[in-house]
């Protein structure tokens, strides 16, 4: 079975196709991807508007160049799925409306794919796939999450982030220290220069006793710090970069460690686009090291939205009998589309 799958749900475009031989891991044929920052950055953060008429541009040349790599053709294109949301609601309709006009084109049927599902199950893109069961950190950047995932559709939430996620807390301390758009992978870098001791920063919801999370009061203590410094703001701008980067990589260690205790699994899995940050790497293959822990990650160029994770998702949902696909064409998005709606009733989760 091969899988097209179209991921359009922020600003980056990604076509991919994915095949399945029987009971055997999917495999990645080929995928392509294409970025928006440098046209956001003018404006400091997405435009919604603009970032939908790119998709609208790019997501036919991408899924071209997909099938050239692949050497497959479109006939051979068994089902067509398509990140349903969360998102963005004019930029998933680009990938919606070009999904399910390919579909019927083909007479193929169609599938829709919850984005954070994606994120969750991209780890078994990676040379090193991961088995069920097992921990896993979805750090992205408007989501913090820990949950035991037993299978696919199979997940318990174990603990979220009650207001800002890790990803806005290093994008929006990244924009008041001056930074450009995008800001966390600045900060990250900026960081490696700085001490991390230099500043002392809360650590929210570390002692909390639950696995939430809570990264908006640190934002805040940033922005206080950053005013406090005034001046003298730029040449100690790594200190602050590394302190910031420091409390959110040690909120994360500590509650996904905890997550491990209390479930009593020995593998954790990290997927999101923070899940590329260096230090939170380093200090997680150290910490499930001494605990006799595994842990796997995306390869570092399918942590950011790619279309790859997309149809991986959904070839993995098939698979397993979790969804069916459909010859309806008439479709609609979900912009605002909780993942524990998968959770409490995954064989409803696409009603």
């Amino acid at each position: 079975m091969l899988v097209l799958g179209i991921e359009s749900s922020c600003d980056e475009t990604g076509v991919a196709l994915v095949e399945t031989q029987g009971a055997a891991l999917p495999r990645l044929c080929a995928h392509a991807l294409h970025s928006q920052i440098t046209m956001h950055q003018a404006y400091g953060g997405v435009v919604p508007e603009l970032a939908s008429r790119d998709h609208i541009r790019r997501v036919l040349p991408l899924a071209q160049s997909v099938f050239d790599e692949a050497g497959k053709r479109l006939a051979d294109v068994d089902v067509v799925a398509y990140t349903r949301g969360p998102g963005l609601a004019g930029a998933l309709l680009v990938g919606a409306g070009v999904a399910c006009a390919l579909g019927a084109a083909l007479g193929k049927p169609v599938l829709g794919v919850h984005h954070l599902e994606g994120h969750l199950l991209s780890p078994f893109l990676s040379a090193d796939a991961p088995e069920f069961p097992f921990v896993a950190l979805l750090v992205s950047g408007g989501h913090t999450q820990l949950m035991r995932v037993d299978g696919v559709g199979r997940y318990e939430m174990l603990g979220e982030t009650i207001d800002d996620a890790a990803g806005e807390a290093f994008d929006k301390s990244a924009k008041l220290m001056g930074l450009p758009y995008p800001g966390g992978p600045w900060l990250a870098k900026l960081a490696e220069q700085g001490d991390p001791a230099a500043f002392k920063l809360p650590r929210p919801l570390l002692h909390s006793g639950d696995l939430d999370f809570s990264f908006a009061g640190l934002k805040t203590a940033v922005m206080t710090q950053a005013r406090k410094l005034g001046d003298d703001l730029e040449g100690r701008k790594a200190d602050l970069a590394a302190a910031t980067q420091a409390a959110i990589v040690e909120v994360l260690l500590k509650k996904s460690m905890t997550a491990l205790t209390q479930t009593g699994l020995k593998r954790l899995v990290v997927a999101g686009g923070v899940g590329a940050n260096r230090d939170l790497r380093t200090q997680l293959d150290a910490a499930c090291a001494r605990r006799g822990v595994r842990v796997h990650y995306p390869e570092l160029h399918l942590c950011t939205d790619n279309g790859a994770m997309i149809a991986m998702a959904a070839a993995m949902r098939l698979q397993a009998g979790m969804q069916q696909p459909t010859e309806v064409y008439a479709f609609d998005v979900k912009p605002r589309w909780p993942l524990d709606s998968l959770v409490r009733a995954p064989e409803d989760a696409l009603a």
